[in-house]
């Protein structure tokens, strides 16, 4: 099917390339299918609605960037996305580009877990945790001061 996307115009989308929340995404929850997309020549995605053109958001490997950040499954969680094996899972973190990019943030407290395997996903909300929803994907550098 031809869709049309937020951010690459328009595109073939397979079916079987569409990923079911049952129930949607917090604050979209009327939203229930939608592709990952890549964004070529960046480590970033797009995780793209399938109904609705304009919701698109940028997400990424929160492994790649943040190399101790931890995602402990639920019960519940592993039922609803029908999760049988570890390979099957694909997590990703939502982005909130910002100007100058190096502002740039990544909500760590609820990342979007997909079962690549049935094609589920959902926002799994890490109550309790230790993260936030705006962690710098860019530390900033140290700056050492020189000695006068």
């Amino acid at each position: 099917m031809i869709k049309s996307t937020k951010f690459q115009g328009e595109l073939e989308i397979a079916e079987e390339d569409i990923y079911r929340f049952e129930s949607g995404i917090p604050g979209f929850l009327e939203e229930k299918q939608f592709c990952l997309l890549p964004l070529e020549e960046t480590p970033f995605f797009v995780l793209q609605s399938i109904e609705t053109k304009e919701v698109a958001f940028i997400v990424t490997n929160p492994f790649d960037t943040f190399r101790d950040y931890e995602v402990k499954l639920t019960d519940e969680v592993l039922s609803t996305l029908q999760i049988e094996t570890e390979k099957d899972v694909i997590t990703l973190v939502i982005l909130t580009i910002h100007d100058p990019f190096n502002q740039t943030t990544a909500n760590l407290q609820a990342p979007i877990i997909l079962n690549s395997h049935k094609k589920t996903g959902k926002q799994f909300i890490m109550n309790g945790s230790n993260y936030m929803n705006k962690h710098l994907l860019i530390e900033p550098l140290e700056v050492e001061q020189g000695e006068d």
